[in-house]
């Protein structure tokens, strides 16, 4: 008798140790990573970022503050790839792989950056003497949108996230 209570015991155990796994494994991340490929101007473009979600959250002026540099997304810092040179807002970005970096301002308009240095952590090491390209944009107001994503269409590329939107033009 007591090695049938041992035995269901045991028996009970793994299962509860099993699904509890399951659940933890299945739960989501908080900043899931994606990506959007895309031709635009005879280049294929390919963005790689994390997707936070805002959360409750106050975004601009708060979780990406103005006037300093924000990686434009979540964990490791957005990363644009072009398989040919494009012109970006009519400056040259040359074919490569660059971090993708912003600077809001209070007034609407963004700074826009690509950085040579494609694999950094957020914005932590990012140095402007690695600026590949810099321009400026001018920023949009959209409806709610609670996970941070990039769109590519025939004329660009633009970030959305919360109720702004950083359209680039690309030709």
């Amino acid at each position: 008798m007591r090695r049938v209570f041992k035995l269901k015991a045991v028996l009970l155990f793994a299962v509860t140790l099993f699904v509890t796994s399951m659940a933890f494994a299945q739960k989501k991340p908080a900043s899931p990573h994606d990506s959007t490929t895309a031709v635009v101007a005879g280049s294929t473009i390919k963005i790689k970022y994390g997707s936070p979600y805002v959360k409750g959250r106050k975004i601009l002026g708060g979780l990406v503050p103005y006037d300093k540099v924000w990686r434009a997304g979540a964990d490791s810092a957005t990363s644009i790839t072009t398989s040919k040179a494009i012109k970006v807002e009519g400056k040259t970005l040359p074919a490569g792989r660059y971090a993708f970096f912003v600077i809001p301002s209070e007034k609407g308009t963004w700074t826009v950056i690509f950085d040579k240095n494609p694999k950094q952590w957020g914005a932590y090491t990012y140095k402007e003497s690695n600026d590949q390209l810099r321009v400026t944009v001018k920023g949009k107001t959209i409806p709610k949108q609670e996970s941070l994503t990039y769109k590519i269409d025939k004329g660009g590329f633009s970030l959305k996230w919360d109720t702004f939107e950083v359209p680039v033009s690309v030709k």
